[in-house]
């Protein structure tokens, strides 16, 4: 039989067209499909910005505060529980609630942002036991200043909440975390000691802070360590809390034996 001949057949046989029909269909489905997710990751890629911040990143309590302010029409929430201390000594419970892990949608600087949280469930911290999390924030453009300027914000509405007072740390593995609730400061006037005694102490603080090139050029370490001693209730804990609240010191390591 000629090529030709046989061909015409197969033409004319409605089950070969039908199945090369089929064949014809899947094909140009796999393509579209194919094309469908390259052109999405070349979208991603080249129109779209993404920003992850993992909860272990000091950012990452400040933007779920900030999350709460803007996502308020969000109807999936998880709550935190956190204590207040007032200044009489009383602790209030309050709740605060935080958008639950999944995608929320934010507008912002007239741009619309998606807010993906996400929870692992096999791996948690070892120090608090609570799973890792991670925020990922997706916005349609190719300018980073719109994170920045979330970035900002959320650090400047946390430090609104601290302000006038003094948060203390403690050395928790590799890292500095809030030990107890943030004190009011407390003026070195309020604390009586020996005549000289708090003003020799602050003007070496001062020059200690001042002058960090000539310990550098030296090789020797940047720190400044003051002994204080006498019986409990003289004020060695008030002073330190009171210097630390008039300094521009970022830590200190009250010890006690």
């Amino acid at each position: 039989m000629p090529l030709s001949d046989f061909l015409a057949a197969l033409k004319d046989n409605p089950y070969f067209g039908a199945g090369f029909g089929l064949v014809g269909v899947g094909t140009a489905l796999a393509l579209a499909r194919k094309g469908a997710q390259v052109g999405t990751i070349f979208f991603r890629r080249h129109y779209m910005i993404t920003l992850e911040v993992p909860s272990r990143d000091k950012s990452y309590h400040w933007l779920l505060s900030w999350i709460t302010k803007h996502a308020r029409h969000t109807q999936h929430l998880s709550v935190e529980t956190s204590y207040l201390a007032h200044e009489s000594g009383r602790v209030q419970t309050q709740f605060d609630f935080h958008p639950s892990p999944g995608n929320h949608i934010i507008w912002y600087g007239r741009k619309w942002i998606m807010v993906e949280r996400t929870r692992e469930k096999q791996m948690v911290d070892l120090h608090t036991g609570t799973p890792w999390e991670s925020v990922t924030f997706t916005a349609l453009g190719r300018d980073r200043q719109i994170f920045f300027n979330i970035l900002q914000e959320a650090r400047e509405l946390a430090l609104k909440q601290e302000e006038g007072r003094t948060v203390m740390y403690t050395a928790m593995g590799a890292e500095w975390r809030p030990f107890g609730f943030p004190r009011r400061r407390r003026p070195l006037s309020s604390v009586v000691l020996d005549v000289g005694v708090a003003e020799k102490i602050v003007d070496d603080v001062k020059d200690f802070i001042g002058n960090p090139k000539w310990y550098t050029d030296r090789g020797i370490p940047y720190r400044r360590g003051y002994l204080l001693y006498g019986p409990p209730g003289c004020g060695k804990s008030s002073f330190i809390t009171a210097l630390e609240s008039s300094s521009s010191v970022y830590h200190l390591s009250d010890e006690s034996e």
